[in-house]
């Protein structure tokens, strides 16, 4: 654990070009909303935990020391987090619209990981959507098409 400590803050107080620190902030933000996700029925399930991490993986091309490292720190930003406003200014900020609606996509795969939908994960997802600015329809839609595709949801 020591050695994880000091490898992310000798990697973290390098200097960083700004569009890199920009590029890790918002992998974070993103990493910190479907984590939120996982835990808003109260248990993070092992096939959420492992579809997200395939969806960071796969979304932003990580190495597996890289995913840890977000693993963790996205862990540490969600318990420390008073809001989920920090996390969705970030992705507003640097996101277009079809990112946006790819995001979406993203949670209501995790949402839908463990074979059934939480009236929570469904709850926290509409505020997203909201947060994000995107549409009724981008959400229903979005659902639909995670949903659609695996004949169990």
């Amino acid at each position: 654990m020591l050695k994880q400590i000091r490898a992310f803050f000798d990697q973290s107080l390098q200097p960083m070009p700004d569009e890199a620190a920009r590029t890790r902030r918002l992998h974070l933000a993103c990493a910190a909303l479907m984590i939120e996700l996982t835990v808003a029925d109260d248990r993070m399930e092992a096939v959420e935990k492992t579809t997200l991490r395939n969806i960071l993986q796969r979304k932003f091309s990580l190495q597996d020391e890289e995913l840890e490292s977000l693993w963790e720190l996205a862990q540490g930003e969600v318990r420390d987090a008073t809001s989920l406003y920090q996390f969705t200014t970030l992705i507003n900020e640097a996101y277009d619209y079809a990112n946006k609606v790819e995001l979406l996509e993203h949670l209501w795969e995790v949402a839908y990981a463990d074979g059934q939908l939480d009236p929570y994960e469904e709850h926290l997802i509409r505020k997203l959507t909201d947060l994000l600015y995107l549409s009724h329809g981008d959400f229903i839609r979005a659902k639909l098409k995670v949903a659609g595709s695996d004949p169990t949801h």
